[in-house]
């Protein structure tokens, strides 16, 4: 939220916990490996999604004890007219943030 300053109410999470006997992960990683997929509109510069990522890397590991060799995080983007949301996509809503950051 702080590096892609949206606003405290428009936190959308999805979790997907499985059972260590259906996640497989490589070798030279240990039980508390996580993948973090990150799906937004298009529209944030490299620099941004990197103050991102190192963000997470840092917090993740500080908070939760996770070294970043257990840390994968990857980003997804997609033209806003993909996206569909309130009944409308998503180059049709006026949003109260900025995504061309």
């Amino acid at each position: 939220m702080e590096t892609l300053l949206i606003p405290q109410n428009k936190r959308f999470h999805r979790f997907i916990n499985l059972n260590s006997a259906d996640f497989i992960y490589p070798d030279d990683k240990t039980n508390k490996y996580i993948i973090i997929e990150i799906f937004m509109m298009i529209g944030r510069t490299t620099e941004t999604k990197k103050r991102l990522i190192k963000g997470l890397f840092k917090r993740i590991s500080c908070v939760l004890d996770i070294v970043p060799g257990d840390i994968e995080i990857c980003i997804m983007e997609s033209d806003p007219s993909n996206w569909g949301f309130r009944g409308m996509t998503g180059d049709e809503i006026k949003l109260n943030y900025t995504v061309n950051i």
